[in-house]
Protein backbone atom coordinates (compact mmCIF):
# COMPACT_ATOMS: atom_id res chain seq x y z
CA UNK A 1 0.00 0.00 0.00
CA UNK A 2 1.42 3.61 -1.13
CA UNK A 3 2.60 5.52 1.82
CA UNK A 4 -0.20 7.95 1.03
CA UNK A 5 -3.01 5.76 1.54
CA UNK A 6 -1.60 3.56 4.72
CA UNK A 7 -4.21 3.24 7.71
CA UNK A 8 -4.19 5.98 10.24
CA UNK A 9 -1.92 4.36 13.31
CA UNK A 10 -5.01 5.27 15.75
CA UNK A 11 -8.66 6.52 15.30
CA UNK A 12 -10.68 7.30 18.18
CA UNK A 13 -12.41 4.38 19.63
CA UNK A 14 -15.49 5.47 21.87
CA UNK A 15 -16.77 3.00 24.27
CA UNK A 16 -20.85 2.08 24.34
CA UNK A 17 -21.19 1.51 27.65
CA UNK A 18 -24.16 -0.79 29.17
CA UNK A 19 -26.54 0.92 31.84
CA UNK A 20 -26.41 -0.99 35.55
CA UNK A 21 -29.12 -2.41 37.19
CA UNK A 22 -29.91 -3.03 40.73
CA UNK A 23 -31.04 -6.62 41.46
CA UNK A 24 -34.79 -5.00 41.37
CA UNK A 25 -34.22 -3.41 38.16
CA UNK A 26 -34.18 -0.36 39.35
CA UNK A 27 -31.28 2.18 37.40
CA UNK A 28 -28.03 1.86 39.43
CA UNK A 29 -25.31 4.76 39.38
CA UNK A 30 -22.97 3.18 41.93
CA UNK A 31 -21.07 0.52 38.91
CA UNK A 32 -20.20 3.99 36.61
CA UNK A 33 -16.87 4.50 38.31
CA UNK A 34 -15.72 1.28 38.25
CA UNK A 35 -16.84 1.00 34.38
CA UNK A 36 -15.39 3.88 33.12
CA UNK A 37 -12.40 3.33 35.03
CA UNK A 38 -11.72 -0.42 33.20
CA UNK A 39 -12.61 2.14 29.99
CA UNK A 40 -9.74 4.48 30.71
CA UNK A 41 -7.33 1.52 31.08
CA UNK A 42 -8.96 -0.05 27.91
CA UNK A 43 -7.67 2.65 26.24
CA UNK A 44 -10.74 4.06 24.73
CA UNK A 45 -11.00 8.12 23.60
CA UNK A 46 -14.54 7.95 25.26
CA UNK A 47 -17.84 6.87 25.95
CA UNK A 48 -21.22 6.80 23.81
CA UNK A 49 -23.94 6.99 26.80
CA UNK A 50 -27.35 6.18 26.71
CA UNK A 51 -27.35 4.27 23.39
CA UNK A 52 -28.21 0.94 22.11
CA UNK A 53 -26.03 -0.70 24.20
CA UNK A 54 -26.96 0.93 27.09
CA UNK A 55 -30.73 0.32 26.41
CA UNK A 56 -31.72 4.00 26.50
CA UNK A 57 -34.88 2.97 24.62
CA UNK A 58 -35.67 0.74 28.08
CA UNK A 59 -35.04 4.07 30.21
CA UNK A 60 -37.28 6.31 31.46
CA UNK A 61 -36.31 10.37 30.28
CA UNK A 62 -35.33 10.95 33.69
CA UNK A 63 -33.06 7.65 34.36
CA UNK A 64 -31.23 9.11 30.84
CA UNK A 65 -30.99 12.39 31.97
CA UNK A 66 -29.34 10.62 35.67
CA UNK A 67 -27.26 8.68 33.98
CA UNK A 68 -25.70 11.20 31.62
CA UNK A 69 -25.22 13.39 34.78
CA UNK A 70 -23.06 10.26 36.58
CA UNK A 71 -21.08 10.02 33.08
CA UNK A 72 -20.51 13.47 32.88
CA UNK A 73 -19.34 13.56 36.41
CA UNK A 74 -16.93 10.86 36.61
CA UNK A 75 -15.25 11.71 33.48
CA UNK A 76 -14.59 15.18 34.04
CA UNK A 77 -10.64 15.99 34.18
CA UNK A 78 -10.33 12.92 31.87
CA UNK A 79 -9.25 13.41 28.49
CA UNK A 80 -11.84 11.04 27.04
CA UNK A 81 -15.20 12.41 25.10
CA UNK A 82 -18.82 12.29 26.75
CA UNK A 83 -21.26 12.10 24.11
CA UNK A 84 -24.76 11.63 24.97
CA UNK A 85 -27.22 9.89 22.97
CA UNK A 86 -30.53 12.03 23.04
CA UNK A 87 -32.71 10.60 20.49
CA UNK A 88 -36.60 9.48 21.18
CA UNK A 89 -39.67 8.82 19.37
CA UNK A 90 -41.05 12.39 21.17
CA UNK A 91 -38.70 15.08 19.62
CA UNK A 92 -39.39 17.69 22.18
CA UNK A 93 -38.08 15.27 24.69
CA UNK A 94 -34.85 14.34 22.39
CA UNK A 95 -34.53 18.56 22.40
CA UNK A 96 -34.62 18.65 26.28
CA UNK A 97 -32.09 15.60 26.78
CA UNK A 98 -29.89 17.91 24.41
CA UNK A 99 -30.73 20.46 26.41
CA UNK A 100 -29.72 18.85 29.71
CA UNK A 101 -26.38 17.24 27.98
CA UNK A 102 -25.43 20.52 27.56
CA UNK A 103 -26.46 22.17 30.38
CA UNK A 104 -24.19 19.32 32.80
CA UNK A 105 -20.99 19.33 30.18
CA UNK A 106 -21.76 16.44 27.50
CA UNK A 107 -18.48 17.00 24.77
CA UNK A 108 -21.44 16.07 22.12
CA UNK A 109 -24.62 14.92 21.44
CA UNK A 110 -26.06 12.09 18.76
CA UNK A 111 -29.82 11.52 17.67
CA UNK A 112 -31.50 8.03 16.14
CA UNK A 113 -34.59 9.51 14.16
CA UNK A 114 -38.36 8.75 15.21
CA UNK A 115 -38.45 5.10 14.52
CA UNK A 116 -42.69 4.66 15.35
CA UNK A 117 -43.16 7.39 13.02
CA UNK A 118 -40.08 7.28 10.84
CA UNK A 119 -39.57 10.34 8.54
CA UNK A 120 -40.71 9.69 5.16
CA UNK A 121 -37.36 11.13 3.69
CA UNK A 122 -34.18 12.80 4.12
CA UNK A 123 -35.66 15.94 4.37
CA UNK A 124 -38.25 15.28 7.26
CA UNK A 125 -34.70 13.19 8.81
CA UNK A 126 -32.88 16.55 8.17
CA UNK A 127 -35.52 18.84 10.14
CA UNK A 128 -35.93 16.50 13.10
CA UNK A 129 -32.70 16.66 13.59
CA UNK A 130 -32.34 20.00 13.22
CA UNK A 131 -34.52 20.49 15.84
CA UNK A 132 -32.96 18.00 18.07
CA UNK A 133 -29.84 19.74 17.94
CA UNK A 134 -30.86 23.27 18.16
CA UNK A 135 -31.05 22.12 22.40
CA UNK A 136 -27.76 22.08 22.45
CA UNK A 137 -25.92 24.90 20.24
CA UNK A 138 -22.79 24.57 22.14
CA UNK A 139 -22.38 20.96 21.22
CA UNK A 140 -21.00 19.03 18.53
CA UNK A 141 -24.25 16.57 16.69
CA UNK A 142 -24.06 13.51 15.26
CA UNK A 143 -26.92 11.57 13.63
CA UNK A 144 -27.49 7.74 14.47
CA UNK A 145 -28.16 5.92 11.81
CA UNK A 146 -28.93 2.27 12.61
CA UNK A 147 -31.50 1.16 10.19
CA UNK A 148 -31.60 -2.29 11.51
CA UNK A 149 -33.24 -0.98 14.66
CA UNK A 150 -35.14 1.76 13.38
CA UNK A 151 -36.23 0.48 10.20
CA UNK A 152 -35.41 3.18 8.32
CA UNK A 153 -33.58 3.14 5.23
CA UNK A 154 -32.51 6.91 4.16
CA UNK A 155 -29.76 7.62 2.31
CA UNK A 156 -27.58 8.52 4.83
CA UNK A 157 -24.77 10.25 2.16
CA UNK A 158 -27.55 12.79 1.11
CA UNK A 159 -28.62 13.24 4.85
CA UNK A 160 -24.90 14.93 5.43
CA UNK A 161 -25.26 17.42 2.60
CA UNK A 162 -28.41 18.40 3.44
CA UNK A 163 -28.09 18.48 6.96
CA UNK A 164 -24.52 20.09 6.89
CA UNK A 165 -26.36 23.14 5.65
CA UNK A 166 -29.01 23.32 8.04
CA UNK A 167 -27.15 22.53 11.15
CA UNK A 168 -24.69 24.96 12.17
CA UNK A 169 -23.28 22.09 14.78
CA UNK A 170 -23.57 19.01 12.36
CA UNK A 171 -20.33 16.71 13.70
CA UNK A 172 -20.88 13.66 11.39
CA UNK A 173 -22.55 10.42 11.82
CA UNK A 174 -22.43 7.05 13.76
CA UNK A 175 -22.80 5.30 11.05
CA UNK A 176 -24.05 1.45 12.31
CA UNK A 177 -24.80 0.01 8.93
CA UNK A 178 -23.07 -2.96 7.32
CA UNK A 179 -23.77 -1.49 3.95
CA UNK A 180 -19.96 -0.66 2.88
CA UNK A 181 -21.24 1.11 -0.37
CA UNK A 182 -22.99 3.79 1.43
CA UNK A 183 -20.47 3.83 3.97
CA UNK A 184 -18.14 5.02 0.80
CA UNK A 185 -20.64 7.55 0.07
CA UNK A 186 -20.90 8.72 3.41
CA UNK A 187 -17.31 9.33 3.54
CA UNK A 188 -17.40 11.53 0.63
CA UNK A 189 -20.19 13.80 2.06
CA UNK A 190 -18.09 14.83 4.65
CA UNK A 191 -17.64 18.54 5.26
CA UNK A 192 -14.19 19.33 6.73
CA UNK A 193 -13.94 18.52 10.59
CA UNK A 194 -16.67 15.82 10.03
CA UNK A 195 -16.22 11.87 11.03
CA UNK A 196 -17.90 8.75 10.69
CA UNK A 197 -17.90 7.14 13.48
CA UNK A 198 -18.75 3.10 12.41
CA UNK A 199 -20.85 0.82 14.74
CA UNK A 200 -20.64 -2.34 13.50
CA UNK A 201 -17.64 -3.65 15.48
CA UNK A 202 -17.57 -6.95 13.32
CA UNK A 203 -16.76 -5.00 10.07
CA UNK A 204 -14.50 -1.79 11.42
CA UNK A 205 -11.53 -3.31 9.67
CA UNK A 206 -12.57 -3.25 6.05
CA UNK A 207 -14.56 0.28 7.34
CA UNK A 208 -11.27 1.97 8.19
CA UNK A 209 -9.78 1.03 4.91
CA UNK A 210 -12.92 2.54 3.12
CA UNK A 211 -12.29 5.70 5.10
CA UNK A 212 -14.06 5.55 8.28
CA UNK A 213 -12.37 8.29 10.69
CA UNK A 214 -12.99 6.35 14.14
CA UNK A 215 -15.82 4.25 15.78
CA UNK A 216 -18.38 3.66 18.54
CA UNK A 217 -19.01 0.35 19.69
CA UNK A 218 -20.27 -2.07 22.80
CA UNK A 219 -17.17 -4.79 22.19
CA UNK A 220 -14.74 -1.96 23.55
CA UNK A 221 -16.29 -2.67 26.52
CA UNK A 222 -14.22 -6.07 26.74
CA UNK A 223 -11.47 -5.71 24.32
CA UNK A 224 -10.16 -2.06 23.27
CA UNK A 225 -7.01 -3.55 22.62
CA UNK A 226 -7.69 -5.92 20.19
CA UNK A 227 -8.72 -3.45 17.98
CA UNK A 228 -6.29 -1.29 18.86
CA UNK A 229 -4.20 -4.01 17.97
CA UNK A 230 -5.68 -4.31 14.21
CA UNK A 231 -5.07 -0.46 13.71
CA UNK A 232 -1.75 -0.80 14.37
CA UNK A 233 -0.70 -4.17 12.18
CA UNK A 234 -3.03 -2.66 9.40
CA UNK A 235 -1.36 0.44 9.55
CA UNK A 236 2.00 -1.38 9.19
CA UNK A 237 0.61 -3.55 6.42
CA UNK A 238 0.64 -6.78 8.57
CA UNK A 239 -2.61 -7.95 7.44
CA UNK A 240 -2.61 -11.30 8.49
CA UNK A 241 -2.55 -9.92 12.68
CA UNK A 242 -4.83 -7.28 11.16
CA UNK A 243 -7.06 -10.21 9.87
CA UNK A 244 -6.60 -12.25 13.13
CA UNK A 245 -7.68 -9.20 15.37
CA UNK A 246 -11.31 -8.24 13.34
CA UNK A 247 -11.52 -12.80 13.50
CA UNK A 248 -11.01 -12.74 16.68
CA UNK A 249 -13.17 -9.93 17.47
CA UNK A 250 -15.73 -11.68 15.19
CA UNK A 251 -15.47 -14.33 17.73
CA UNK A 252 -16.43 -12.77 20.53
CA UNK A 253 -19.54 -11.38 18.93
CA UNK A 254 -21.01 -15.06 18.27
CA UNK A 255 -20.08 -15.54 22.08
CA UNK A 256 -22.22 -13.35 23.22
CA UNK A 257 -24.92 -13.69 20.88
CA UNK A 258 -25.79 -17.06 21.38
CA UNK A 259 -27.73 -16.37 24.47
CA UNK A 260 -28.89 -12.64 24.27
CA UNK A 261 -25.58 -10.62 23.18
CA UNK A 262 -26.57 -7.23 25.88
CA UNK A 263 -27.20 -9.79 28.53
CA UNK A 264 -24.24 -11.55 28.03
CA UNK A 265 -22.03 -8.59 27.85
CA UNK A 266 -23.61 -7.74 31.14
CA UNK A 267 -22.56 -11.43 32.25
CA UNK A 268 -19.04 -11.23 31.31
CA UNK A 269 -18.41 -7.13 33.14
CA UNK A 270 -19.71 -8.61 36.25
CA UNK A 271 -17.43 -11.67 35.78
CA UNK A 272 -14.86 -8.84 35.01
CA UNK A 273 -15.41 -7.35 38.49
CA UNK A 274 -18.11 -4.49 37.75
CA UNK A 275 -21.51 -5.36 38.99
CA UNK A 276 -23.84 -4.47 36.11
CA UNK A 277 -26.56 -6.17 36.97
CA UNK A 278 -28.89 -7.36 33.93
CA UNK A 279 -31.01 -6.21 31.42
CA UNK A 280 -34.74 -5.44 31.08
CA UNK A 281 -37.54 -6.71 29.88
CA UNK A 282 -38.36 -7.89 26.85
CA UNK A 283 -34.34 -8.47 27.02
CA UNK A 284 -33.57 -11.91 28.68
CA UNK A 285 -30.39 -12.91 30.36
CA UNK A 286 -28.49 -15.96 30.12
CA UNK A 287 -29.67 -18.60 32.62
CA UNK A 288 -26.99 -19.76 35.35
CA UNK A 289 -25.82 -23.03 32.86
CA UNK A 290 -25.97 -20.54 29.85
CA UNK A 291 -23.75 -18.40 31.78
CA UNK A 292 -21.55 -21.08 32.59
CA UNK A 293 -20.82 -22.10 29.41
CA UNK A 294 -20.86 -18.03 28.13
CA UNK A 295 -18.10 -17.58 30.82
CA UNK A 296 -15.88 -20.89 30.08
CA UNK A 297 -15.58 -19.36 26.07
CA UNK A 298 -14.82 -15.88 27.36
CA UNK A 299 -11.90 -17.20 29.19
CA UNK A 300 -10.55 -18.88 26.29
CA UNK A 301 -11.52 -16.42 23.93
CA UNK A 302 -9.20 -13.43 26.43
CA UNK A 303 -6.55 -15.53 25.81
CA UNK A 304 -6.49 -15.58 22.40
CA UNK A 305 -6.55 -11.55 22.41
CA UNK A 306 -3.92 -11.40 24.87
CA UNK A 307 -1.78 -13.44 22.07
CA UNK A 308 -2.58 -11.14 19.36
CA UNK A 309 -2.20 -7.81 21.28
CA UNK A 310 1.58 -9.10 21.95
CA UNK A 311 2.02 -9.95 18.03
CA UNK A 312 1.74 -6.62 17.27
CA UNK A 313 4.51 -5.17 18.96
Amino acid sequence: MPPNTQLPVRVPLIAAPVTPFAPDGTLDLGPVEALATRLVQQGVDGVFVNGTTGESHSLSAIERCQLAERWISVLKGTSLRCIIHVGSNCLREARELAVHAQKFGATGIAALAPSYFKPADVEAWVESSAFIASGAPGLPFHAYDLPAMTGIHLASDRFLLQASQRIPTMAGLKFSNPDLVLLQRCVAALSPGQELLYGCDDLLLPALALGATGAVGSTYNLAAPLYRAMQVAAARGDWLVARRAQRHSIRLIEILSQNGYLGSLKVVLSHEGIAVGSVRLPMRSPNVEQSGQLLDAWELWSAGMVEIVAAKS
